[in-house]
């Protein structure tokens, strides 16, 4: 495997057991979710996307099935705020350090509130964002929710 992305270093640090799995990006494809699910053939429904919201000022992560949206609400809630909005992608990949459709909730930039929906817990595993466009990592949900000390909540919709 190429050099680690700061999540893969993230989580070899924090001796976290994960599984790289990287694939062909399609350049063309914007939707880089279903684009894993489809090339790493795993059922979408356990592929996440790690997706930037602005609640009340503040940027939280929330991390949701590839195959629904963020329930903005269901976010702010989660948090204890009031209005959600989706954060600029510009801003997101600012204070992330990742590119948008290679944005991993593990190893960012900086350290935000972190929300993963509660259908990730019907999972042994669940796959993330590895960092870059091309590379998703397979971890247990209750790692993802250690690494990033992120609280469950369902806060995807269809």
């Amino acid at each position: 495997m190429a050099a680690g992305t700061p999540a893969t270093v993230a989580l070899t640090a924090a001796g976290i057991p994960f599984t790289a799995h990287a694939y062909e990006h399609d350049p063309a494809n914007t939707n880089f979710g279903l684009e894993a699910a489809a090339a790493l053939e795993l059922d979408p429904e356990q592929v996440f996307k790690t997706l930037l919201a602005d609640v009340d000022g503040k940027l939280v992560v929330g991390i949701v099935p590839v195959t629904g949206k963020l329930d903005l609400k269901a976010l702010a809630a989660a948090v204890g705020g009031k209005r959600a909005e989706m954060a600029d992608p510009k801003l997101a990949e600012r204070r992330t350090g990742y590119v948008v459709g290679g944005i991993s909730p593990i190893g960012q930039k900086t350290v935000h509130p972190t929300v993963l929906d509660e259908t990730a817990e019907l999972y042994d595993t669940i796959f993330v964002s590895g960092g870059s466009r091309g590379l998703d990592l397979e971890l247990a949900p209750a790692d993802l929710v250690r690494i990033t000390d992120a609280t469950i909540a369902p806060i995807a919709k269809p």
